[in-house]
């Protein structure tokens, strides 16, 4: 990626900004123009590309914020009585036989061929920080450094050193961040996840710094036209080659605002039957927008899906939001395979750990799951993932794990080899420390084993 690139990438993902704010920044970023020969992340350069062979190009981590419960889920257990299930009775047959998921998500039945569950996801951890940042980052919370998440690292490899081109940030979250821990880690600002801000399921998405609320693109262009015309240094050195500099970096910002580049965001060029099949949800425009930016050629985008924190109401809460993740999570799965996407993208849904199993009817609770970090399961397609398969089981009230644990660190680690990169690679480290892409063997940290089962 070119330095002019890299300038206007690092000014967006800084967080949101204003028009008046994206005219200061061009000058910083026209700064960093000139800068950018001698200036590294952090002292050092990005670590190279890694050579392997990868199977998959992009991945849409689907996030389901605050912790969906596996037997509401994936890990359907009817049999274990109402004090586990609740009124969610029954599971369903799914599309390949002998698997059943959940008798809310009919829709994902139909799909089951297409991605694999594991249903022995584990890591012990019951705080929504500790546990985000484990199921993330596949470290252990508490230690000195704060590591990068997995869209940080992919931004990095398959991003910034991978001679990633274009406008659009190579990490996006749609539509706010977790705010659990800094994705990006010792990485630095340059790897934060861009944050679209927003509501896709508006008739117009105002995503933030490059659409302006209230204001068409025809008056954007009139103040472009504007400012152009008071920039009197410009006009009065138009060869000197810092001026030159910052109107490559403006033009470049407007391209993002005004041209091609930005079009990626406005869902209206989609067909109406495609968006409502998705569902006119804030989640389900999100996932055809996870789609939209797939075709874009974006290494990582995460949907950051809220409201599974489920202490009270949980049954009142599910009867909404299973629906929901149903028919978007169907729909992306099915759309990304009609169009040739599936086999080059990991989808991996999951929240960072489940709800116990038992209902809590007692008050406060009223029929409320609490955090459950001891087995959850987890959602994995395309990629290079098989489908139609089931890693691992729970115990028969899925409150242990039966067979086949998996850890963060397999899981992460199997996402990381079918993207081609080297999990003992090394990252750039402020300080110049040896650090790799994920923790070895003498790390002493829980693993069952990358997941050849389904590679």
């Amino acid at each position: 990626m070119s330095t002019k690139d890299r300038c206007l990438i690092e000014s967006l993902m800084g967080g949101t900004i204003s028009r008046r704010t994206a005219i200061r920044d061009g000058v910083v970023a026209g700064l960093g123009l000139l800068l950018g020969n001698h200036l590294t992340v952090y002292g050092r350069t990005p670590a190279a590309p890694v050579k392997t062979k990868a199977k998959a190009r992009s991945v849409i981590q689907v996030w389901l914020w605050g912790g969906a419960c596996h037997i509401d889920t994936f890990d359907p257990k009817p049999e274990a009585g109402s004090d586990y299930s609740g009124p969610l009775k029954s599971s369903i047959r799914t599309n390949v036989d002998g698997m059943q998921v959940g008798e809310l998500l009919p829709l994902l039945a139909k799909q089951a061929d297409k991605y694999s569950l594991i249903r022995s996801m584990t890591h012990g951890i019951n705080g929504h920080e500790t546990a985000s940042y484990m199921v993330q980052t596949a470290r252990e919370p508490g230690g000195r450094e704060v590591y990068p998440c997995v869209g940080a690292v992919v931004s990095l490899f398959k991003g910034y050193s991978a001679g990633y081109e274009g406008l659009i940030p190579p990490y996006i979250v749609v539509t706010q961040p977790q705010g659990r821990f800094s994705e990006a880690g010792f990485l630095g600002t340059r790897y934060k996840p861009f944050a679209t801000g927003g509501d896709p399921a508006q008739a117009r998405f105002v995503v933030e710094g490059v659409v302006a609320q209230g204001i068409t693109q025809e008056r954007q262009q009139a103040r472009r036209g504007l400012l152009a015309t008071l920039n009197s240094l410009e006009h009065a050195m138009p060869d000197d080659p810092q001026m030159v500099a910052l109107e490559q970096c403006d033009k470049q910002a407007y391209d993002l605002i005004l041209g091609d580049a930005g079009k990626v965001f406005d869902l209206g060029q989609e067909k109406e039957e495609l968006r409502e099949r998705y569902g006119r949800t804030t989640f389900g425009q999100s996932c055809l927008l996870a789609r939209r930016l797939v075709e874009k050629g974006v290494p990582y985008t995460t949907i950051n899906y809220n409201g599974w924190d489920t202490h009270k109401g949980h049954f009142q809460t599910m009867q909404r939001k299973l629906p929901e993740l149903d028919k978007a999570l169907a729909a992306l799965l099915e759309d990304l395979a009609a169009r040739g996407l599936l086999e080059s993208t990991i989808v991996w849904c999951c929240g960072e750990f489940g709800r116990t199993p038992r209902v809590q009817w007692e008050a406060p609770w009223n029929g409320g799951r609490g955090h459950y970090g001891k087995v959850f399961s987890v959602l994995v397609a395309g990629g290079g993932f098989k489908g139609g398969q089931v890693i691992g089981s729970s115990s028969e009230k899925g409150e242990e794990v039966k067979d086949r644990p998996v850890y963060p660190v397999d899981l992460i680690g199997s996402m990381y080899e079918l993207l081609g990169i080297d999990a003992q690679g090394k990252l750039p480290h402020p300080q110049g420390q040896t650090v790799t892409v994920l923790p070895g063997a003498t790390d002493s940290v829980n693993s069952g084993g990358r997941l050849k089962e389904i590679m």
